[in-house]
């Protein structure tokens, strides 16, 4: 049999003048022999974490029902088109957090310890942080190292000053409440919430934080695609049909982006930082829509495998006029049953699962070898605090979606027992379902929880 299509390295790159364009996963990325077979590339396994600020209203997160009959809540109503790639855990304790100090700490403990599972130290000093290494950076630093970035961290709100998003708790660093990655237990890794730099980071250099600097260097490079054009159709003499179609709907996607970016920067201003005392701007859902399109192509090419997303940070203070809900977040989580309070806050809950929606659909239609890149990635969408009026640990609202490349059994609600499962457990287990081999992770009490079939120790 005569092989007509020649096989494309992985890590192919199209290089423009100061840009580079990675690919996403072709057919013709797998060896020829292979492809005679037609087996399309072989998924690879990708994590992240959404994570929401100030607990959730539980009454409209928990499904009453456990299994695969689960009936959709309103919090979880606008997930439901995604029922088989959502796995709902219910039961789920945050006992990182607990106080062995006697401090306090009532936010900054359990945001710190939601990806550490360790109890952050009391310190106002970035010089004597102490908390653990995140469980995406033990990812990062292992199957991350194979990806040109190994991890990203990204975020709606900026997190480097407290003006505007709420405030810090007394006697802890508002690196606990605001970064929610730790390269190592001294290292909180810095979250970036301005489209433009991370639509660089991915697709060429930056040069300079400064607006004015960057939309000169915009002026003369022109567009990104447009810089590379030349090598997209050389390019595509060497593909078979599938990959072609795939190619230019990605390099739509790229170029679609591009303008989104370019339009809003002609209006005169950088795309909004969520960090202005009025709260949210009026671009709020283009900045979340922008943000989750950067990660779906930041995992389409496989430019990164790990990504951490923060919807808000810990204590946020930010408002939601654009779904009627003009008070701050974090003083309505105080709702001391106030029934008006209750209903801003669960509109605010789902109006964050509407967001997270965006970004399954935008995966749901991604092609990734035989199926999508939904199908290929876990994702830990959840808050490190349930009930924000009492800054309960317990019985955290979470869930899990996609399926992992096979690792993740969706379409059921798992529910535990009252006080016998640690969330540090989870992560644990996803540790190891993603192939790297893990006895103990934060106040984990090394148990895998080998009762959500679809959730094992990867064989490969």
């Amino acid at each position: 049999m005569i092989i007509v299509k020649k096989a494309v390295p992985r890590r192919t790159v199209l290089r423009g003048i100061g840009a580079s364009l990675a690919l996403p996963l072709l057919d013709g990325m797998v060896p020829a022999l292979t492809a005679l077979s037609k087996t399309a590339a072989r998924p690879i396994a990708r994590f992240g974490t959404v994570y929401v600020p100030n607990g959730i209203i539980m009454a409209g997160w928990t499904p009453e029902t456990e299994g695969t009959g689960f009936e959709f809540t309103p919090t979880l109503k606008p997930l439901a088109a995604h029922r088989d790639r959502l796995l709902v855990l219910s039961g789920l304790d945050n006992t990182g957090a607990m106080s062995r100090t006697g401090n306090s700490g009532a936010h900054a403990k359990p945001a710190g310890a939601f990806m550490t599972g360790v109890e952050p130290l009391r310190t106002t000093s970035s010089a004597s942080l102490q908390l653990g290494t995140s469980m995406d950076q033990i990812l990062a630093q292992t199957i991350g190292q194979e990806t040109p970035l190994p991890s990203l961290e990204l975020g709606l709100e900026g997190t480097d000053t407290v003006n505007g998003v709420g405030t810090c708790d007394v006697g802890f660093s508002c690196a606990y409440q605001n970064r929610l990655a730790w390269s190592s237990p001294t290292t909180p890794l810095p979250i970036e919430a301005n489209p433009r730099v991370v639509f660089e980071r991915l697709f060429g250099s930056v040069e300079s934080t400064d607006p004015a600097v960057r939309k000169s260097r915009l002026r003369r490079q022109g567009s990104i695609i447009d810089s590379v054009l030349d090598k997209v159709h050389s390019l595509e003499g060497d593909l078979a049909h599938r990959d072609r179609l795939k190619l230019g709907e990605y390099v739509d996607s790229v170029r679609e982006i591009e303008r989104r970016i370019q339009n809003a920067e002609a209006r005169g201003r950088e795309l909004p930082l969520v960090d202005s005392p009025a709260g949210i701007p009026v671009s709020y859902d283009e900045h979340a829509r922008l943000m989750f399109d950067m990660q779906t192509l930041a995992l389409q090419t496989d430019t990164t495998r790990i990504i951490t997303f923060q919807i808000g940070r810990e204590q946020s203070g930010a408002t939601y006029p654009q779904i009627g809900v003009s008070d701050s977040h974090h003083p309505i989580s105080h709702h001391g049953g106030d029934e008006n309070k209750i209903a801003a806050l669960r509109k605010i809950n789902a109006y964050h699962t509407s967001l997270f929606n965006y970004y399954l659909d935008r995966l749901a239609e991604t092609p990734d070898g035989d199926g999508t890149l939904l199908d290929n990635v876990v994702i830990l969408y959840g808050s490190a605090i349930s009930e924000g009026n009492r800054h309960d640990i317990r019985n955290l609202p979470l869930l899990l979606a996609g399926g992992g490349a096979g690792r993740i059994r969706g379409g059921r609600h798992v529910q535990y027992a009252d006080g016998t499962q640690r969330l540090t457990n989870l992560h644990l287990t996803l540790l190891n379902s993603l192939g790297v081999p893990t006895e103990q992770f934060g106040d984990s009490t090394g148990e895998r929880l080998e009762e959500l079939s679809g959730v094992a120790t990867a064989t490969n």
